[in-house]
């Protein structure tokens, strides 16, 4: 099992090494897409914007990652150019589709990574790995020379093992983004409503009383329905985006299978969609009114046996509570956090373009958990 398809050496010699998705262009390298179907693509000819943007950092590229074929499935399983070892963890799925940025960070290669974020796809794989994972506001982050072209949901996010280098990986290719301290206490508020297994859901509750954060307890009635709205949308963006791909017959099995019916959404399903969009927004954005940040398990189970995957199986659910937010456009943020040994992650949202919040209510959680740990161990 690998994690890089690709080696390089871009940038300043001394700078935080970083791993790039390939879908994300870097100049006089082919971008693959982790599929047969790309062998034959032609080098970029240009950096990605947010490649420019760490490499002016003082960054260091050190190579391309695998991902999940097309960025299109949960499992990061990729028979063609490989499924990377999820290190930390590595009976489970590394999580897709930017497996091998998660996997990178989380074996050590990288200081940090790249990937990208259509219906979860940087905050799975963080969470799976046990490593930290953002993605931005929609729209914040420089999309251009990522794939696909055309999207209303794709962003581009950094990978970390520690929250300090997230933060920096985050400034590199957000170039508005400017750190902040709390004033005052960031308020939390726990979505209640989730999917998540009663142990997952119980051992975050334990686990946020214990911090004496400020904490209120609400609810997302419309998350389920943002959930379905987010699975129509990216189905009917990526069957246009893959038509070329799919035609070649030389995608995977089983991205060609999910490719094609995703090609039978209906305009009415995305007419449908785009209110449930609108809605679900509407909702957050209320609830972020009276808190700075959302809190949630990342995911509502922890990830599937890596050899069940390897045989076939799927698990879109996987996604059911971090999909909703690539629809609604809010950025989030995923802390690595462990049930019964297993990892799951925590999920914290905040409101629209307030990106630099999210990591100010990171780093006070995680200061909080610090405090408490010292506490016991005074006790």
């Amino acid at each position: 099992m690998t994690m890089l398809v690709s080696h390089c050496e871009l940038g300043a010699p001394e700078g935080l090494k970083v791993v790039i998705k390939d879908s994300i262009d870097i100049e006089g390298m082919p971008t693959r897409l982790g599929s047969r179907a790309c062998e034959d693509a032609r080098p970029a000819e240009q950096h990605a914007e947010v490649v420019e943007h760490l490499l002016m950092a003082g960054h260091r590229v050190i190579g391309k990652a695998v991902m999940h074929e097309l960025a299109f499935g949960v499992t990061g399983i990729n028979r063609h150019a490989g499924t990377p070892l999820n290190a930390r963890y590595p009976d489970l799925i590394p999580g897709g589709s930017s497996s091998g940025s998660a996997a990178a960070v989380a074996a050590g290669l990288a200081d940090y990574a790249l990937g990208t974020d259509t219906g979860g796809s940087v905050r799975v794989p963080a969470a799976c790995c046990g490593v930290f994972g953002f993605k931005p506001t929609f729209g914040r982050v420089s999309r251009a020379g990522v794939w696909p072209a055309s999207t209303s949901l794709d962003c581009v996010g950094p990978f970390a093992a520690n929250l300090q280098t997230l933060q920096l990986a985050e400034q590199a290719i957000d170039p508005s983004f400017s750190p902040i301290a709390a004033a005052a206490p960031l308020r939390f508020a726990l979505v209640t409503n989730t999917c998540a297994q009663p142990q997952v859901a119980a051992a975050l509750k334990q686990y946020l009383d214990a911090l004496d954060l400020p904490l209120a307890a609400v609810e997302l009635p419309l998350l389920d329905k943002a959930f379905a709205a987010g699975l129509a949308v990216i189905n009917a963006e990526t069957a246009q985006a893959g038509a070329e791909w799919l035609a070649s017959g030389k995608l995977g099995a089983d991205v060609a299978a999910r490719l094609k019916k995703a090609g039978e959404t209906s305009a009415e399903e995305v007419h449908e969609a785009e209110q449930v969009r609108l809605a679900f927004s509407a909702e957050v954005d209320r609830l972020l009114d009276a808190c700075d940040v959302l809190v949630m398990p990342a995911l509502p189970k922890s990830p599937m046996a890596l050899q069940d995957a390897l045989a076939g199986e799927m698990d879109l659910n996987m996604t059911a509570l971090v999909r909703p937010f690539n629809l609604s456009g809010h950025p989030a943020l995923v802390v690595p956090f462990e049930v019964d040994g297993r990892p799951v992650g925590i999920q914290l949202v905040g409101r629209k373009h307030a990106d630099e919040v999210v990591f100010a209510a990171a780093l006070m959680m995680q200061m909080a958990a610090d405090a408490a740990q010292n506490n016991k161990h005074n006790e």
